[in-house]
């Protein structure tokens, strides 16, 4: 297993646009985001000039390990919220991913810690983003525990990564450090909140937005290689913070 940076095949002479996206596995609306800037990107006439870089976030790094609670009961506990009001704002979201594509059981997400997770898909190489998209679909559509090492060497698995490499390397701390530099990263940058997407360390939108804002979003940060200063662009979207989470 190695590590390695998920990008388009772009001649050596083409300009590149970078596009880092810091994340957590548990943020419904990195799940939500991906797939707008997905679209976004599947549609940008210049998307064999951009690479995407995914990067580790941990929004609830305290979460114990092997807990198995709720999300619900997490919510509860952590918040002091009805659980009546946590309902409200699940049903919000499962009805804007559904908008979206994709299915939220948030009755039987269970709250994990993401560490793992992070670290495995850092060792995933060109498997990265079929893994990203098989932990979202784990943790928020089959209520999966995700901080379980054998569910992860499942889900790898099941993306076609080797059981018993990615086993060996989850019992040891593979990657660990670049899950920590990429959280690191995220502190240096001043980022609070995820889905959080950067363009060459220059041009950042947070949240996530409708997918017209992440095509300007491409589009800018294209013209910007291509000699066109970039401003800042994107309203308020929804996104997960160290505090709470927009739900």
């Amino acid at each position: 297993m190695t590590t390695q940076t998920e990008a388009s095949s772009v001649p050596p002479s083409a300009p590149v646009v970078e596009i880092e996206v810091w994340s957590d596995i548990a943020c419904p609306w990195c799940y939500i985001g991906k797939h707008r800037f997905a679209a976004a990107l599947a549609e940008f006439p210049h998307r064999d000039r951009v690479s995407v870089v995914w990067r580790s976030y941990q929004l609830a790094p305290d979460t114990p390990v092997g807990a198995r609670r709720t999300e619900l009961a997490a919510l509860v506990e952590q918040k002091g919220m009805p659980a009546d009001q946590v309902r409200q704002m699940f049903a919000h979201v499962a009805n804007t991913a559904a908008a979206d594509g994709l299915d939220m059981d948030f009755d039987t997400v269970i709250a994990a810690n993401t560490f793992d997770a992070h670290r495995l898909l850092h060792l995933a190489g060109e498997h990265r983003n079929a893994l990203l998209e098989a932990l979202f679909r784990a943790h928020f559509t089959e209520g999966r525990v995700i901080d379980d090492r054998a569910v992860l060497v499942d889900v790898a698995a099941s993306v076609g990564l080797d059981a018993e490499e990615v086993a060996a390397a989850l019992d040891g701390d593979a990657a660990a450090d670049l899950v920590r530099a990429d959280i690191d990263t995220a502190r240096q940058l001043q980022v609070t909140g995820v889905p959080f997407f950067v363009a060459n360390r220059r041009l950042a939108v947070s949240g996530a937005q409708p997918q017209d804002v992440f095509a300007e979003f491409l589009r800018q940060a294209h013209d910007h290689v291509e000699g066109e200063s970039s401003a800042a662009l994107g309203g308020e979207a929804e996104g997960c913070t160290d505090d709470s989470c927009a739900i």
